[in-house]
């Protein structure tokens, strides 16, 4: 047996989304941002999201609200969590911070050369690398110093064991990034290379959107019964916000 309901949750808005759109739109090579990815703040608007969010989850059913709660240790997860004001659900078990379980293993994707690129300042400054992403496609490539998603998959592997030893026959809410959320709905519902880069050349993650997992027995795979979904945030008047990652992603 295992946790029953897994509810992922990205962070909303942060300044780091609103720099790269600002610095892609603009033809820039790089991204004006002088913090670590660590250390990325939301932005006003993601804070708004975040508290939409919360109205959300206080308003749900007992019999439907996160009985959990699990979050990446970056500051813009962290903010998200506690401006939907998690920690004071009813029926939350206590974790190691204040009702919250910090876990590494839910951090953001490391782009190691690439951090703060553009996607035209990472084909400028490192064309071999640019082609050998081209080549092996989103799923295998890994940049020096930084992760592939399968990189990210073997981790979350370990993170949904521990889910299932902890969390048995529980709801469990994850606040977490959009690369993070698509690689769980792969590592979860047995999804095939090609099925996820499907997935992720035409759909985004939005920020402080949802996407809920279930699977009432407790065993086997997962079932996604929402993706990306937002209504929370258009039912408060909060702006639905589109921060998309690199959509080319299929090998060529």
């Amino acid at each position: 047996m295992g946790a029953v309901e897994l509810m992922l949750i990205r962070h909303g808005e942060s300044v780091g989304n609103v720099a790269a759109t600002a610095a892609q739109a603009a033809g820039a090579k790089v991204i004006d941002m002088a913090l670590r990815d660590a250390d990325v703040p939301l932005s006003p608007t993601g804070f708004q999201q975040a508290r939409a969010l919360g109205k959300w989850l206080a308003a749900l059913p007992e019999t439907e609200r996160p009985q959990s709660l699990w979050c990446s240790p970056y500051l813009r997860a962290q903010q998200t969590a506690e401006g939907a004001g998690a920690t004071g659900f009813p029926g939350v078990r206590a974790g190691a911070q204040a009702g919250i379980r910090t876990d590494e293993r839910l951090r953001d994707r490391e782009l190691g050369i690439l951090d703060l690129l553009t996607p035209a300042g990472a084909r400028s400054r490192y064309p071999e690398e640019s082609r050998r992403r081209q080549w092996l496609g989103k799923f295998y490539y890994r940049p020096p110093g930084g992760e592939s998603w399968a990189d990210v998959a073997l981790r979350l592997r370990s993170l949904v064991a521990d889910l299932d030893r902890l969390e048995d026959g529980r709801r469990v809410a994850l606040f977490c990034h959009d690369a993070v959320i698509l690689l769980m709905r792969y590592v979860c519902e047995g999804l095939t290379e090609g099925e996820l880069l499907d997935v992720a050349a035409r759909t985004v993650v939005l920020n402080g959107s949802v996407t809920r997992l279930v699977r009432p027995s407790g065993s086997g795979l997962w079932q996604s019964v929402s993706f990306s979904e937002v209504t929370h945030l258009e039912a408060e008047g909060t702006p639905v916000t589109v921060h998309a990652g690199d959509t080319d992603v299929q090998p060529k």
